[in-house]
């Protein structure tokens, strides 16, 4: 007998339901891959539910240790029939998640489309309308400071858009104010010595010019690969505002290859930045970070000097050689004043750096610190002050 099968509809709201219970118990399912285990259920024998099972482990899990929490949450959430009608076996209901299934992009359904086009859906309607913006209290500002990313409530997206000016503000402020120590004082200014001298009748002082302080320049590089997808848009979204209040920043995306964004991120607001992505097509792919790198040195090396501080914003999952990685970030580091990479897993206590790209990098760095909520992007600005 053939079981019959629900509606496209169907299967695409089951799937982000059980997305969204596999990010709430700590497993980093991302746009992307929900739109593949979608996918997937279209070949998937969906009476059989060990294959089910396997199918869907295989797409929506990257980590080993991700698995028993998988086995968990699908037999917790695939085991009651739906009400009424064919449906997919063992499915339960659950709450409706508040933010929709991702939609396709008008030049097709690719992947990277999908994912790009489920970040704005939300954004800046209200500000577009002109609506006023609520204010919260102490205690929950505080606490949005410190909820993660991946995990970010639809419904407070507003506030943190406000909260990531505000941060972004302090780190352009804290840049701005920055100073590279001199070891030489700056050469004698001979008509401020004689003029302070006038009444004296001799020499007794000495005026020096001052050295003009050396402006600091950011550099940045942002994974935007498929493991990134739970953090990428709010990275960017802090990239963009930052770009707005601290003039001199080169930003530059990665997955496979490397973009420069700076010009996308100079739109008046995060919707048209969006929009301008859209011509990016390298989004919630595989990550060669090391042969990005390699892209970088040779087409933009110029950016770089003693005056400049290099970020990378990524979780260290490359697909390419670490040899390549280690060489490319060295070349970086040789050239630059610091380098500093931010890890949103970093936020997670039980993470360890032990993939292959991250152990590669790690020796080279002069900060490691973590990307994964406000509180940590607040901490950055003290991290470049220094």
């Amino acid at each position: 007998m053939v079981v019959g099968r629900p509606a496209p509809r169907d299967l695409a709201g089951a799937m982000v339901r059980f997305g969204a219970l596999l990010r709430a118990h700590g497993v980093p399912v991302t746009v992307g891959q929900v739109t593949d285990a979608v996918r997937a259920l279209e070949h998937l024998d969906l009476a059989d539910r060990e294959e089910l099972r396997c199918g869907l482990r295989a797409v929506l899990t990257g980590r080993p240790e991700d698995a028993p929490t998988f086995d968990r949450c699908f037999d917790a959430f695939w085991r009651a029939p739906l009400e009424g009608g064919p449906g997919l076996p063992g499915l339960l209901r659950v709450p409706e998640p508040e933010e929709p299934p991702p939609r396709t992009l008008p030049g097709g359904p690719g992947r990277e489309g999908l994912a790009l086009e489920a970040w704005g859906e939300d954004d800046d309607e209200r500000a577009d309308r002109g609506e006023p913006l609520g204010v919260p209290s102490v205690s929950d500002r505080e606490a949005l400071l410190h909820h993660d990313f991946s995990t970010f409530p639809a419904d407070q997206l507003d506030e943190l858009l406000r909260l990531t000016v505000q941060i972004a503000r302090r780190v352009a402020r804290r840049l701005a104010r920055r100073r590279r120590p001199s070891t030489r004082r700056g050469p004698l200014d001979l008509r401020r010595t004689l003029r302070a001298s006038l009444t004296r009748g001799e020499l007794i002082e000495l005026r020096y010019r001052r050295r003009r302080p050396r402006k600091v320049r950011l550099v940045v590089l942002c994974d935007v690969s498929g493991s990134m997808d739970l953090y990428s848009r709010f990275l960017l979204q802090f990239l963009f505002a930052l770009q707005h209040v601290f003039g001199r920043v080169e930003t530059f995306t990665f997955s496979t290859r490397l973009t420069r964004v700076t010009e996308h991120l100079r739109a008046r607001s995060y919707r048209q930045v969006l929009r301008r992505l859209g011509e990016v097509r390298d989004w919630s792919g595989g990550t060669r970070i090391g042969a990005s790198l390699a892209q970088f040195n040779r087409e933009w090396g110029h950016l770089v000097d003693r005056r400049t501080i290099v970020i990378v914003l990524s979780d260290g999952w490359d697909t390419g050689e670490p040899e390549l990685l280690a060489a490319e970030l060295l070349r970086i580091k040789r050239r630059a004043g610091r380098l500093v990479w931010l890890n949103p897993l970093l936020g997670n206590p039980s993470y360890e750096p032990l993939t292959r790209g991250m152990a590669a990098a790690l020796p080279l760095l002069d900060d490691f610190a973590p990307a994964h909520n406000l509180a940590a992007l607040r901490d950055l600005a003290r991290r470049l002050a220094r």
